[in-house]
């Protein structure tokens, strides 16, 4: 498939990364509201924030500070500040967004599959912008780049090992629900980035 002639404006990617970011922020209140794990860095900071008690927000931030030398040297520096500005965002957001929305009680099922889904939508969204949430989709972007290995199912392995990780934090039945929520995520991730289809990273 030809590559498109022009790159998205300013006003694109910041339209594009903001709604990114925005729509993970959500799946995040999701899967805290129905006490769920997730897979990633994200998921690292969640078990951090369930075991320790921290602060979410400073906790994901401060986990993907190294992966940012690992994404200037491998996917440029583009990619790189762009990614180290969403996480920025969505660390903020994280903080902000409880009091900005209340899910009540939301069935656990139900947030593991939004949450999935929404997560896998706004980081397709980053994507399509050249960027990321850091963590492990930079390294599964970087093997689907060098490898033609799928970044969705790459990240999927990694997720679903960080989340056996969470067995002794969360109850069975929620790290069942957990494993569902990156089965969507991830699916989502990897019928939609096909770089052989369409025009992306």
């Amino acid at each position: 498939m030809p590559q498109p002639k022009h790159s998205h404006s300013l006003l694109e990617d910041l339209q594009g990364l903001m709604t990114g970011v925005l729509l993970m922020a959500l799946a995040i209140q999701f899967f805290k509201q129905a006490g769920l794990l997730t897979g990633g860095a994200t998921g690292l900071a969640f078990l951090l924030h369930y075991i320790a008690h921290w602060s979410y927000g400073t906790v994901l931030f401060l986990i993907n500070l190294p992966i940012y030398i690992f994404s200037y040297r491998m996917l440029g520096k583009e990619f790189t500040l762009k990614t180290f500005a969403c996480v920025g965002t969505l660390a903020l957001l994280c903080g902000w967004l409880p009091n900005w929305i209340n899910l009540g009680d939301v069935d656990p099922v139900f947030a593991g599959l939004m949450g999935g889904l929404l997560a896998g939508v706004g980081i397709l969204m980053l994507i399509r912008h050249k960027a990321s949430l850091g963590g492990v989709t930079v390294l599964a972007l970087y093997l689907q780049k060098r490898f033609g290995w799928r970044t969705g199912y790459v990240q999927l392995v990694v997720d679903l090992f960080i989340l056996c990780v969470g067995f002794g934090v969360v109850d069975h039945k929620q790290l069942l629900i957990s494993v569902l929520g990156a089965f969507a995520l991830n699916l989502a991730i990897a019928i939609n980035h096909r770089p052989d289809r369409y025009i992306g990273m």
